[in-house]
């Protein structure tokens, strides 16, 4: 067994603290990375916090690994060690079913393996996520990281990253669409990175008017305000695509009423009580709402290659591990532009 320092929670009220516990001994397929960066979802607090249900402790959050490969199973052909890699929100599938041959593995009828609160496909092991120092996974599930890009600020790409880059793509966003990001913090970011890199016209829509400024230097072309109604009523069947990235309680038919013919609501932010929409605001223009999970092993690399192409990567803040408890009060307040990365440097010294 591998020994590994980490930082988990023990409790849903209880702070993240330093500890320890074992990975496994690498199979034939498996890789070792010594986790160097690992990103600070907002997913982690949910889970840590117990408000989706089904957590367990003790439990060592974190989905947004980056690293460098220390060891590789006997018949890996993916890696070598001293390879950057990077593992993101699911280590494992059924791997048999129409999804998962297809490469849609976070789909999985079954149900993926989650990288933490989560059990292996032998139902009895508990994952353990990227607030540690190493992580073990089957190399299908690890991803080529280029030397061109940031280590730190790649960290984000692995959940925030596809997790927009997905749904834009399945949109088939292409140069000259009117694309809108409404909700601009850790997802909308990068959905406002991506849009631009895909060639789109891109607006941000926001309920504060100071994301203005943040939303021009990360690359969008317009800004509104959404309780502005004047402005919006303006913007009437204007969208082909917009990417909801709000997880606040909203309002669903509010941006439903500026797409077009067969314009898309892409929904990646998860509201806590269940919004209603009105039909006639589909049955008008033939609108859809289209719900989208992560993105698959494939998609991911795909994803990451892109980025390697056209330089992008998350906006971050890197902190030291014993400050993790912070950083979620942080984020709570939305005090963080965008997402919190962890040196995990500071958890091995």
């Amino acid at each position: 067994m591998i020994p590994v320092k980490a930082y988990a929670t023990k409790g849903p009220e209880e702070l993240l603290a330093p500890f320890e516990f074992e990975r496994r001994e690498l199979k034939e397929h498996d890789v070792l990375v010594d986790i160097l960066f690992s990103g600070v979802c907002h997913s982690d607090v949910h889970q840590a916090r117990n408000e989706w249900g089904g957590a367990m402790y003790p439990m060592v959050p974190g989905h947004e690994i980056v690293g460098k490969v220390l060891k590789v199973g006997s018949a890996v052909s993916k890696f070598k060690e001293g390879d950057l890699a990077g593992v993101g929100v699911m280590i494992d599938s059924c791997r048999q079913c129409n999804p998962c041959e297809n490469y849609l593995e976070q789909y999985c009828v079954e149900g993926m393996t989650g990288t933490y609160n989560g059990y292996e496909r032998d139902k009895k092991t508990v994952t353990h996520g990227g607030y540690s120092t190493q992580i073990v996974t089957d190399e299908r599930w690890v991803y080529h990281i280029s030397d061109k890009l940031k280590l730190s600020d790649v960290a984000p790409l692995l959940c925030a990253g596809i997790t927009t880059y997905s749904p834009l793509k399945f949109a088939d966003v292409k140069p000259g669409d009117k694309v809108a990001v409404a909700g601009l913090g850790g997802l909308g970011h990068m959905a406002v990175k991506f849009a631009v890199a895909m060639g789109a016209d891109v607006t941000v829509l926001s309920t504060s008017a100071s994301k203005e400024k943040d939303a021009f230097d990360l690359g969008a072309h317009h800004f509104m305000l959404s309780t502005d109604k004047a402005a919006m009523k303006k913007l009437s069947s204007h969208f082909n695509v917009i990417l909801d990235a709000i997880s606040a309680d909203h309002d669903y038919e509010k941006f439903l009423n500026l797409l077009n013919l067969n314009g898309k609501l892409l929904i990646v932010g998860l509201p806590k009580d269940n919004p209603k929409v009105n039909p006639f605001a589909l049955l008008k223009n033939r609108r859809s709402i289209i719900g989208s999970m992560i993105g698959g092993t494939k998609e991911t690399q795909e994803m990451l290659n892109f980025c390697a192409e056209k330089n992008i990567t998350a906006d971050v803040e890197v902190i030291k591990m014993q400050d993790i408890n912070e950083a979620f009060e942080r984020m709570l307040k939305n005090d963080v532009k965008y997402r919190f990365v962890i040196d995990m440097s500071s958890l091995k010294d």
